[in-house]
């Protein structure tokens, strides 16, 4: 029966599939996992059934490491929620029709709050179950044993601060080690990878380059690649769509907040990215991208139905997402970004700040902003804890026409020509943020950004 499972679900073809896939930069080509569709209950007169061969399928499936357990919490949660979403990610896929790329293998995750399915089951939770399989002897070569957990920036729960390090802890629910990649390595180990098969990497950008979770995910590939092991990224939608503003990196300021030769906003997937650094940064690892299935590239989050876990403690929600690539560059001044308030990274300000002075002068520049007093509670860079302080507040973006980038800079000029003698920039923040240290130019950039576009063609899943 083991052996009639493998042939059905094409374990014994993995290899194949997988060089092909590596041709291609790691674009998975997803099939059915070998599962034959079942004919009608007329054409088999055998069968009891549609039932039964509803039954028969859903055995073969599981058998590929869709546990039912997994499936079932996932169904529930779904009928709590009140309606399946019409995205998917790559969790979702891999364990419905590209199980065959983890039948059999111990598995690492590199994930966190964020690595969750349609339904809010956090990722970990679906691969521990599917790994509960191996308890059965018709299915223990066939079913994943996770072993591993690995955490980005802001730790498993998404919770800690920016720049604050974490060492190793077990997971309450599952007992498995979760060992920090924000502390003394930024990679797994040597001894880690021993551990594993392959590592699955699973997590929510913001679509900005200096958000640090594809930084982890690149240093995990090199350190992979190193060793001969699997990277499996399991896709997950850009929340601010497809649009790329900014300049592109130079490399000369590459960084860990800072990477890729991409631009600031980039509008690519994880998944993207991870192909695009494969490539062009020489890793040469054995990637395997799992897409999403159902979204379309210029979708933003609020178009997906799927849940929302912030990514990190001062982005809660999309206003605060949507202006991230944008107004993370005022961090590298004596301005508050609105950290530690209801409103970060969409708010500036400063005890000696004139918001009626710096007001008058974004409108000059074309950009509108509300007076605001807010006051920073704990808010994890220094600035101004505790104290009400008065400050602008920026518009919702629009999707089409807003340029966070350019906008947030439009706001600095304001602010510097309303308080030339109060305002200080960290040139050497600014530029490790913004990529470079050339000049602004709003249209050098677009031209940047749309070379860069038809540059990676060859990357882009969607």
């Amino acid at each position: 029966m083991l052996a009639r499972a493998q042939r059905r679900f094409g374990v014994d073809r993995d290899h194949a599939r997988l060089h092909t896939d590596r041709r291609r930069n790691g674009r998975l080509r997803l099939g059915p996992l070998g599962l034959r569709r079942p004919r009608a209950a007329g054409h088999h007169q055998d069968r009891k059934g549609d039932d039964e061969v509803l039954h028969r399928s859903t055995m073969l499936l599981g058998l590929a490491i869709a546990s039912a357990s997994a499936l079932v919490v996932a169904e529930r949660a779904l009928q709590r929620a009140g309606a399946q979403a019409r995205v998917r990610p790559g969790i979702d896929v891999l364990l419905s029709e590209s199980a065959h790329l983890v039948a059999g293998k111990r598995l690492g995750l590199l994930t966190n709050a964020t690595g969750v399915d349609a339904a809010g089951v956090r990722t970990v939770d679906r691969l521990w179950a599917a790994s509960a399989d191996t308890l059965n002897p018709e299915t223990r070569n066939l079913a994943p044993r996770l072993t591993a957990l690995f955490a980005p920036e802001h730790h498993f729960a998404a919770t800690l601060r920016p720049g604050e390090t974490f060492g190793d802890s077990l997971d309450p629910a599952t007992g498995l080690p979760i060992y920090s990649l924000y502390g003394a390595n930024r990679a797994p180990t040597p001894a880690q990878f021993a551990l594993i098969d392959a590592l699955i990497i699973d997590l929510q950008d913001v679509g900005a380059r200096p958000f640090t979770y594809i930084s982890t995910a690149v240093r995990s590939m090199q350190a992979a690649a190193a060793l001969g092991k699997r990277v499996i990224v399991l896709d997950r939608p850009n929340p601010i769509g497809c649009r790329m503003q900014g300049p592109v990196l130079d490399t000369a300021h590459a960084s860990f907040i800072g990477l890729l030769p991409v631009p600031l906003r980039h509008g690519m997937t994880f998944g993207e990215l991870a192909r695009f650094a494969n490539a062009e940064l020489g890793i040469g690892a054995d990637l395997v991208v799992v897409p999403v299935e159902g979204w379309r590239r210029c979708d933003w989050f609020e178009d997906t139905g799927l849940p929302f876990v912030r990514p990190s403690p001062n982005l809660p929600d999309m206003l605060s997402i949507e202006w991230y690539a944008g107004t993370v560059l005022l961090e590298a001044t004596n301005l508050s970004v609105g950290r530690g308030t209801d409103a970060p990274f969409r708010q500036v300000g400063a005890p000696w700040l004139d918001g009626v002075q710096v007001a008058r002068e974004a409108s000059r520049r074309g950009l509108r902003v509300r007076l605001v007093t807010f006051t920073p509670q704990d808010p994890g860079d220094g600035k101004y804890p505790g104290r009400a302080i008065p400050g602008v507040r920026l518009p919702r973006l629009d999707r089409d026409s807003g340029d966070p980038v350019a906008m947030a800079l439009t706001l600095l000029d304001a602010i510097a020509a309303a308080h030339p003698g109060s305002l200080t920039v960290d040139q050497n923040g600014l530029a490790l943020r913004l990529g470079t240290r050339r000049a602004p130019g709003r249209i050098s950039w677009s031209h940047e950004a749309e070379v860069f576009r038809r540059r990676i063609q060859t990357y882009l899943l969607y």
